[in-house]
């Protein structure tokens, strides 16, 4: 990683300051927020933040890039974070864990990764068949999930969390060979973590869990036969279409992957009011701002990956999907009979998702039917 110089941060994000103020300033507290930090009296503050993420990877590492300048910003550049790459002070799948632990202030990572810890993780970041990332962000900041997961992070974990980032409905991986039933996940070792992964396990996948600079080598090397990471602009970058040729969509495990800064609880509680006003809002800013830069780079990033002629996409079959959707609520219901908290945040989550889904199949479904129907009509 570029070695950081604060001074040079700092410069830039007085920059960002100038030249991005209207994007910050959308935020209705930003405002307050930037005249509260002129105060002489408040603390500098450095951390380093924690991720999962490789440098490379500039759409999602720069979820925490983008939170970090926001951050310095709006507080004049007196709280600084620098994010640091995934295994450069703790592993990419680790960092809830370093941040409960104290070892590292704050991170920036998937929730999911710790299903293991608590399957109520599961939420902060996608569940399978659940919200895609409007959907989400409403569940989040005004359906009451945000409020519900920061409790039960704090007990759980000592840890405060915010949403900081979200790809949008993820592809549905790579594969060594054609996939068409059921049968033919039999034994197939994939690469995909959270519940998708659980609910691979259901229809015979052997499941392992590796952080995204990893998965290359492992597709490679024949160490795993199949992976998912993210869509074209991310897979691209790390090479996948180099180690295998069938592209599946959709990504059915993360229709809207919300990714997360997450704050020790005893450093949060010492933070200023403006301080904590400001992390909030640069959260805001990085979740809106990767999605937008997704959403903008993904198609022209399927394009090249099709134009190598090396690369096969395909929908997964109704059979497979049928299966995994099955699987996927069969599995909600064991999890919510073995746990209390789980239990609790699905019942309302579920209740929302059905809700949502109604009355987007009447907006946003009729309005993308009808666009659909046009678009084929055109090229057919």
């Amino acid at each position: 990683m570029e070695k950081f110089h604060r001074r040079d941060f700092l410069k830039k994000a007085s920059i960002a300051g100038v030249a991005g103020a209207a994007s910050f300033l959308a935020h209705p507290r930003a405002a307050d927020i930037v005249a509260s930090a002129q105060d002489a009296d408040l603390p500098v503050i450095e951390w380093d933040m924690a991720t999962s993420w490789p440098v490379a990877l500039d759409t999602i590492f720069g979820g925490a890039t983008v939170f970090a300048e926001a951050l310095a910003a709006l507080t004049s550049g007196k709280f600084v974070i620098t994010p640091r790459a995934a295994g450069e002070i703790a592993p990419g799948l680790e960092v809830l864990n370093v941040v409960e632990q104290g070892a590292v202030p704050c991170g920036h990572t998937a929730s999911y990764y710790y299903v293991g810890k608590s399957p109520i993780t599961a939420f902060g970041t996608a569940l399978p068949f659940g919200l895609n990332a409007q959907q989400q962000n409403a569940w989040l900041y005004e359906g009451g999930g945000l409020a519900m997961l920061q409790e039960l992070y704090a007990e759980k974990f000592g840890v405060i969390q915010f949403p900081a980032g979200n790809t949008g409905v993820q592809m549905g991986g790579w594969f060594r060979k054609e996939i068409s039933t059921v049968a033919d996940l039999e034994g197939l070792k994939m690469r995909i973590p959270g519940l998708g992964g659980q609910v691979m396990t259901k229809l015979g996948v052997t499941v392992q869990t590796l952080p995204g600079g990893e998965i290359f080598q492992a597709l490679q090397t024949g160490a795993i036969d199949a992976a998912e990471w993210v869509g074209p602009y991310d897979d691209e970058k790390l090479g996948l279409h180099k180690a295998t040729g069938f592209y599946y969509y959709p990504g059915w495990w993360e229709p809207g992957p919300t990714l997360e800064v997450q704050i020790n609880l005893a450093e949060w509680e010492v933070l200023p009011d403006v301080y904590k006003a400001a992390v909030e809002t640069a959260a805001y800013q990085a979740n809106m701002t990767m999605l937008a830069r997704y959403d903008a780079r993904n198609n022209e990033a399927l394009k090249r990956l099709l134009e190598t002629g090396d690369v096969t996409l395909t929908p997964y079959s109704d059979e497979i999907m049928t299966a995994a959707e099955e699987a996927s609520f069969e599995l909600y219901d064991e999890l919510a009979a073995k746990d209390a908290d789980f239990k609790t945040v699905y019942e309302e989550w579920k209740i929302f998702r059905d809700g949502i889904y109604a009355w987007h199949d009447i907006n946003e479904g009729g309005m993308a039917r009808f666009i659909h129907g046009k678009l084929t009509a055109t090229t057919s």
